[in-house]
């Protein structure tokens, strides 16, 4: 039996979905930036629903749409997002990412995505879960060209990636005219390597604001940086 996640402002079923609430998720709609004051949001691979609720807690934008592609996942979004305190902004299309982008002619000030990303194959024998987790469902390529179209030219693009992505990520990136921002690198302790990058890109070109954030200075010891970032959703930060 999976409990329902309760955050401070809302609650997430995950029952159906592959993803369960991770630290991932809840990172980048802590971190990703709003001080261009987006009035349009787009999630890609919503899964739960809880980074577009996130960004619907943090923000007045008040059109905050999300893509699902899974037909479990897609329905609990629903749920989730009318559940929410902020039904009326928040909207799912089930959808691949491919025929979103073919369809859609608004773009967005803001498009957010923790992509499904282990490149190598993976087993853990759930076969909707590693599905979720592969990114041969949303190649990165395709996820940039897709951004490329959708993205406001003044818009912000947020996601996290595995750190070991990162280079070959701003690459690709480049060829696509979007550059990078601001890169937090993340790792769970002071005695760990680099695990995740969270990065933001937009078109114009120029100095990136680096940082680094850790989690924990010890089992369940949260950093002041990490506490400071997740409390205004984990119920006990």
């Amino acid at each position: 039996m999976h409990r329902p996640f309760q955050f401070k402002q809302f609650t997430i079923h995950q029952d159906q979905c592959a993803m369960k609430v991770g630290t991932d998720g809840v990172l980048l709609g802590a971190w990703t930036a709003l001080n261009h004051s987006p009035n349009s949001i787009l999630d890609i691979g919503a899964g739960t629903g809880l980074i577009a609720l996130q960004l619907a807690q943090r923000s007045n934008a008040e059109l905050i749409d999300a893509i699902e592609l899974d037909d479990d996942a897609y329905e609990q979004c629903v749920a989730n997002f009318e559940a929410s305190p902020w039904g009326d902004r928040l909207f799912c299309y089930h959808a691949g990412f491919d025929e979103f982008v073919e369809e859609m002619d608004e773009q967005y000030d803001l498009i957010v995505s923790n992509p499904p990303f282990y490149s190598e194959e993976v087993g853990s024998g759930d076969i909707s879960r590693d599905k979720a987790r592969q990114n041969n469902s949303l190649p990165f390529d395709e996820l940039l060209e897709g951004v490329s179209e959708l993205l406001h030219k003044n818009g912000i693009f947020s996601l996290i990636i595995p750190f070991k992505e990162e280079l070959e990520f701003v690459k690709l990136a480049d060829i696509y005219g979007l550059y990078p921002k601001r890169i937090t690198r993340v790792k769970g302790n002071p005695k760990v390597d680099f695990k995740r990058s969270l990065m933001e890109f937009g078109f114009e070109k120029g100095d990136v604001l680096e940082e680094e954030l850790t989690i924990e200075t010890a089992r369940h010891e949260y950093t002041e940086e990490y506490m400071e970032l997740t409390r205004p959703f984990y119920l006990k930060m």
